[in-house]
């Protein structure tokens, strides 16, 4: 079984593990605090920046409850590369570990019946996160949580960073025509966040005034070395008429940006580029001129929710404290950075 990242209580492995066991699954429910609480999480890619950078702030805040409480938080990551089978296994694994809750990024979003099967039979919460599941299947079972953010605002910000680009530097039209030439270097095939972000940010555009035309469009999972490669293949077909990349996220930005770099377009034709998340990688680009902005998705803010939720969940908590949206929700608003905000973001 593949793992990524693995975080033991700050005891120790041996301790971690002992007293976990001691504690079994519920984490000794009814005997007042626990002594040891474990916590299972698979992610679908462990090489996702975004859900790399998450994963470490969650270890962090892990780390500070631990401190605060004297309960022995013991977490251990599995990376499913990207296969829902690998994943449905992880969780099965996890769960006859005795994992008090299990968090899980859904490598397909649309396939989560075996996990919630498996959870349910196990009467262990589970809490969903970054990619969302559809509404039906988390009302499935009032054990069922969602901690993320609103994929159309990200969209939306996209759509406007890239829209004030155009009125305020009218010299990213290069051919003079007023009309915004862009490609769309877009997720996944058929991913609801990929579908979402990509038409909510040309909408956005439009609906701010500026009118646009469609070049292309690549799929590139979300990866900058897929990205790279498909913005080479663009310019080479499109060249400069590209005055616009729109990009589902930060990495597939950067990928673009590597492709220009290697390119032997100069640097002041590049066109507008846009991405969304604010990893530090992308943060930097924007810093540097790279980007004209990207869309803050927060990843602390989320590792915080998660870690707050999973806690409570393990000690049997009380969860009215943590503004659940119809009891299974936490959602965390997105944030536009541009070149006047980068700074604050970064530090």
């Amino acid at each position: 079984m593949e793992k990524g990242i693995k975080r033991v209580c700050a005891a120790g492995m041996v301790l971690g593990l002992s007293a976990g066991m001691l504690a079994g699954c519920g984490g000794g429910a009814g005997q007042g605090e626990p002594k040891s609480i474990r916590i299972g999480v698979s992610v679908y890619d462990q090489y996702d920046t975004f859900v790399s950078q998450m994963m470490t702030d969650f270890n962090e805040y892990a780390a500070r409850r631990e401190e605060e409480t004297g309960v022995v938080i013991s977490i251990e990551i599995y990376n499913a590369a990207g296969s829902q089978t690998t994943q449905n296994s992880q969780v099965e694994e996890m769960l006859d570990d005795g994992c008090d809750v299990v968090c899980v990024n859904l490598v397909d979003r649309t396939e989560p019946t075996t996990i919630i099967d498996m959870a349910e039979k196990n009467q262990v919460p589970v809490i969903f996160f970054n990619r969302e599941l559809v509404e039906e299947d988390l009302e499935r079972w009032n054990q069922l949580y969602y901690v993320g953010a609103k994929a159309f605002e990200s969209g939306v910000m996209e759509g406007e960073i890239a829209a004030d680009s155009f009125k305020e530097h009218p010299e990213v039209d290069r051919n003079g025509d007023g009309i915004f030439q862009y490609i769309v270097l877009e997720g996944e095939a058929g991913h609801q966040d990929a579908i979402v972000r990509t038409e909510y940010a040309v909408s956005t555009i439009v609906e701010n005034g500026v009118e646009v035309e469609k070049l292309g469009y690549a799929i590139a999972n979300w990866n900058r070395a897929q990205a790279q490669t498909k913005m080479t293949q663009m310019l080479s077909e499109y060249g400069t008429e590209i005055e616009l990349v729109i990009a589902n996220n930060d990495d597939m930005a950067l990928g673009a940006i590597d492709a220009l770099k290697a390119s032997e377009v100069d640097r002041e034709e590049w066109p507008v580029i846009v991405g969304i998340d604010g990893t530090d990688v992308g943060l930097a680009a924007v810093a540097a001129g790279e980007m004209a902005g990207t869309v803050y998705n927060d990843k602390k803010g989320q590792a915080q929710a998660m870690l707050d939720l999973a806690y409570e969940l393990s000690v049997d908590g009380d969860l009215t404290e943590l503004d659940l949206e119809d009891g299974k929700y936490i959602r965390l608003p997105y944030a536009k950075v541009g070149p006047d905000e980068v700074e604050t973001y970064m530090e």
